[in-house]
């Protein structure tokens, strides 16, 4: 009965969070070093005039199996599947006819289906540089369908990138199976992840060390004691100077930290490891939120039907193809996808309409904004000139009426902030030739953890098929706080969903 040892968790998200669950319940002593003055990462909310939003995530992906679905459950979450009426207009602003768009809907979930497979099947002899764009291109060249309908389907398909932050141009087909999520269909946190993250974070707060405004700069590790194999005592020095040692230290920093903070770390990390940092990328996925007095784009018979308790008819999701009706810059993608949140189940449900903006547009429109105050006119202004083109394209909306004109306005800027890692969640581009052996490299710590006492959690360290995602980093945390307790001797108490890692060369998910 020694004392209890000392471990270090850098970052407070979803990882950091569960992580330090975990150890505190086998035994150990924690503290937390979390740069923000708050708990929760990339799972943040704020206000929009009296309706809390996510800033970060905003779904559950797949519910079989899925500890965060559970959470959301045992919370009493309102987590919704955003089943309706989805519309696309098309480039010229008109609106796309339903029998077009259906067809169109269907070639773009085929073909990313179809993508997955040959991803999963032939992934070791596909070309590094090949794209899912070129995939759907060629299987839209092997259609019958006309020249009109093959431009609409391949815009269509192009809006794919607000599920991984960036062009399909740049998404690797070789590595596409690394984007393939739980099986089951994806739920909007209706009520935001509040709830899921009070409960992931209960232990933490109460009997964890949690030390805010820290934001780490230097992590050293001396020799390996052969005397104490166990006891590697890693020192942390803060921006505020502060030093702190640990027996060992768990890492939950998100990726894009580490690409710019691996000086950090002395002695240099090694070489196979910093590959892997520099070979994963991440995505640039953005959200403006835009509220109107009320949701003009419900026509009457959706507000009758409404009324009647039956199905909703307004449109759930929107997507705008590439626009020629308003000017951006012509070597950027322009084109957006908005989800309707007035469809959401009651009391969720609010006027507002949620753009995700992604690549490049979301680079340009975050830099437009960069250094305004929310509150302020210009803020406002230079948001509603982006979006108004877009949003003015529904149903129901009329110039000279008040209840279209946005009366709040919320956009994220996740590329600016250092904590975040200056962007969203990994993903896997063209040129990228051992996608899964880095992920499993940037998992292991290619043997930090026994040789230095530092091992590594967040999303992009999570099971293969959870990469990217909330239940990612709660599994990662989890994985790396089981990993500390096995090199320590101390039990396995709480951990209940460890997920087998490996992923064999050209098996299913």
């Amino acid at each position: 009965m020694g004392p209890k040892p000392h471990i270090g968790v850098v970052g407070s998200g979803i990882s950091g969070l569960r992580c330090a669950d975990i150890l505190v319940q086998n035994g150990a002593r924690v503290t937390i070093l979390e740069a923000r003055d708050r708990i929760g990462g990339r799972v943040h909310q704020n206000d929009l005039a009296g309706h809390l939003v996510d800033l970060g995530p905003n779904w559950i992906h797949g519910k079989g199996e899925n500890p965060i679905m559970s959470i959301a459950e045992a919370t009493q979450t309102v987590a919704h599947d955003p089943e309706g009426r989805n519309i696309s207009i098309s480039c010229d602003g008109q609106l796309v006819n339903e029998e077009r768009a259906t067809k169109s809907a269907e070639f773009v979930w085929t073909t990313i289906e179809q993508a997955f497979e040959y991803s999963n099947q032939h992934g070791d002899s596909i070309p590094s540089e090949q794209s899912l764009f070129d995939f759907i291109q060629e299987k839209l060249e092997k259609t019958d369908f006309s020249d009109e309908d093959k431009i609409l389907c391949l815009d269509s398909c192009k809006l794919w990138g607000a599920y991984v932050g960036d062009p399909i141009e740049r998404q690797s087909l070789r590595f596409f199976r690394l984007e393939e999520c739980i099986d089951g269909n994806n739920y909007f946190v209706a009520s935001t992840y509040q709830r899921i993250l009070q409960h992931v974070a209960k232990t933490a707060l109460a009997q964890a060390n949690i030390r805010f405004k820290q934001p780490v700069m230097k992590v050293e590790t001396p020799p390996k004691n052969e005397q104490e194999p166990n006891q590697n005592q890693v020192t942390v020095t803060t921006a505020s100077g502060e030093i702190y040692k640990f027996d060992q230290l768990v890492i939950t920093c998100p990726l894009g930290w580490l690409k710019r903070n691996t000086e950090a770390f002395e002695p240099q990390l090694p070489r196979r490891f910093l590959q892997a940092v520099n070979n994963i990328s991440y995505g640039r996925l953005e959200k403006v939120f835009v509220k109107f007095p009320e949701a003009f784009w419900h026509s009457e018979s959706t507000k009758t039907t409404q009324a009647s308790k039956a199905q909703p008819t307004s449109p759930v999701f929107a997507q705008f193809l590439e626009p020629t009706y308003t000017s951006h810059p012509k070597d950027i993608q322009w084109n957006q996808e908005c989800l309707s949140l007035s469809n959401l189940p009651s009391p969720c449900a609010q006027p507002t309409l949620l753009f995700y903006t992604y690549g490049p547009c979301g680079t340009n429109i975050v830099n437009q904004i960069a250094d305004l105050d929310e509150t302020s006119i210009e803020y406002k202004q230079i948001l509603t000139n982006i979006l108004e083109p877009f949003y003015s394209k529904l149903p129901g909306y009329d110039p000279s009426s008040p209840s279209c004109k946005p009366s709040s306005i919320l956009a994220t800027r996740w590329q600016l902030d250092p904590y975040a890692g200056n962007g969203s969640y990994c993903n896997f581009q063209i040129g990228l030739t051992a996608g899964d052996e880095d992920i499993e490299v940037l998992r292991s710590g290619d043997g930090l953890g026994a040789e230095r006492g530092i091992w590594f959690a967040g999303e992009h360290t999570a099971p293969f098929v959870a990469l990217g995602t909330t239940t990612g980093a709660y599994w990662s945390g989890e994985r790396a706080a089981a990993q500390v307790c096995e090199r320590l001797g101390l039990g396995s108490v709480g951990v209940e969903s460890m997920r087998n890692d490996s992923l064999p060369s050209g098996s299913e998910k």
